[in-house]
């Protein structure tokens, strides 16, 4: 079982060592992380405001990355999870943590699984169904059927192959989804027209406001998978029997972040060169958004493009789905044991058991919010982005506090200047979060 295998210990003196055997939380890193808002809310960043935001897209991820690195730096300098660092700090920490969970997870299952349904049900399932005659010619099946079955095949590969099968299969999609991604935006990159297409804002409004406090959410990802990369960082200790090291951790991180980074931007030019200046507003519902940037890809590019964009689109959801399936239940299981005093990295029935509860209630809470959401994909993902906007703030704080603790051996500590954009970085978040709070209830 999955969690059985995160939980238990490992020999480091039998282990294989070196980097590959490390590699790999950052990979399923960036699978959580390029999803929703790369696919999503970069292609629309680019379709309403050209490259205008190309500048805050960066600039978020710049001042998530001593945070987010912090996850599994964390991991390799303790042999503990972040929630043992947040324990550490105090249980309203750990309390304050579990709210900020329990508020966004529902709605960050069913915004992945609604936008990867709206990719699988057309290209795949609805074509499949009508060929063995199940449906009617111009029927569909509705996208949360769709995705509860999405939900459903996840658990099982969970089931059967657990961390191991999780690992390899991110890793094959990442692969499909960044070679695909990178080869379509460098061959419309020529096409975009920079004469016509701003590259800072013109005005600044409370659309413009809202939209950047969305984007920026879950770019690159919530700051909730910073707690998940240092979980997934103790399985593969355990999955390889080898303890990364300091560097070991870092260089993996960085490939997961800097895939990410490229990614968003190859997405902003997708939407920047094919719908920017065009008329054609995006497309609001789950299954209109997916056909309408297949279709835009494939009369841009050539109907050659059409199996590359699909093939990419649905890796990089899939990849997302299947990862934060793990990641929710794996972490809410963890965080029980540790609020209670327990060992986050003991093997326990109890563990196992909780994770696959926890399991359950996010399924069943996704599909039930898919359902309701399904006419409106912007409107949830929107929900979805800005709780966790409002959780940023804290969770930079939290996560610098415990790097910077007495628990963390002097050799593991984050360097000067690591700490002054770790500092930077909480300051900006909080100014954001204020500004963003001040406008929406105060107004403009």
């Amino acid at each position: 079982m999955v969690y059985a295998e995160a939980m238990t210990g490992g020999d480091p003196s039998q282990s294989k060592r070196g980097f590959f055997a490390a590699l790999g939380p950052g990979i399923l890193f960036a699978g959580a992380a390029i999803g929703v808002s790369h696919l999503v809310q970069s292609t629309r960043a680019g379709a309403v405001y050209g490259l205008a935001l190309v500048g805050l897209v960066i600039l978020a991820h710049l001042m998530k990355l001593p945070a987010m690195l912090f996850g599994p730096r964390y991991a390799a300098a303790t042999g503990r999870s972040l929630l043992t660092g947040y324990r550490r700090q105090g249980l309203w920490v750990l309390g304050a943590f579990g709210i900020i969970q329990v508020g966004t997870m529902f709605t960050i299952q069913a915004a992945v699984t609604l936008v990867t349904a709206a990719l699988v049900g057309p290209w795949i399932v609805d074509p499949v169904l009508g060929w063995l005659g199940v449906l009617g010619e111009g029927e569909s099946t509705p996208l949360w059927i769709v995705g509860a079955w999405i939900l459903l095949m996840c658990m099982g590969i969970l089931a059967q192959g657990g961390f191991g099968w999780l690992d390899t299969i991110v890793k094959g999609l990442m692969l499909v989804m960044a070679v695909g991604t990178v080869v379509a935006a460098a061959i419309q990159l020529p096409n975009l027209d920079l004469s016509a297409t701003p590259v800072w804002p013109t005005e600044f409004n409370l659309p413009l406001l809202l939209f950047a406090v969305a984007l920026v959410g879950w770019m690159p990802a919530p700051m909730d998978i910073t707690v998940w990369h240092s979980l997934w960082s103790l399985a593969k200790n355990t999955h390889t029997g080898h303890r990364a090291t300091k560097r070991e951790c870092e260089l993996d991180f960085l490939i997961g972040f800097s895939l990410c980074i490229v990614l968003a931007l190859a997405f902003v030019v997708l939407g920047a060169s094919l719908l920017y200046g065009t008329g054609v507003e995006p497309a609001s519902g789950s299954g209109g958004f997916a056909n309408q940037l297949i279709g835009l890809y494939t009369a841009s590019l050539g109907e050659w493009a059409k199996p590359l964009i699909a093939t990419c689109a649905i890796a990089v959801m899939a990849s997302t789905t299947i990862t934060v399936l793990d990641a929710i239940p794996r972490t809410m299981s963890a965080f029980v044991t540790v609020a209670r005093g327990g060992d986050e990295t003991a093997a326990s029935e109890r563990i196992r058991l909780g994770y696959w509860g926890w399991m359950l209630a996010i399924v069943a809470g996704a599909v039930l919010i898919m359902s309701l959401f399904t006419s409106s994909l912007g409107a949830m993902v929107d929900l979805a982005t800005t709780l966790s906007f409002l959780g940023t703030p804290l969770l930079v704080w939290f996560n610098h506090r415990a790097m910077t603790s007495d628990e963390v051996p002097a050799e593991h500590r984050p360097s000067s200047g690591l700490l002054a954009l770790s500092w930077t970085g909480i300051a900006f978040w909080v100014a954001f979060a204020v500004v963003f709070i001040s406008t929406w209830f105060v107004g403009p």
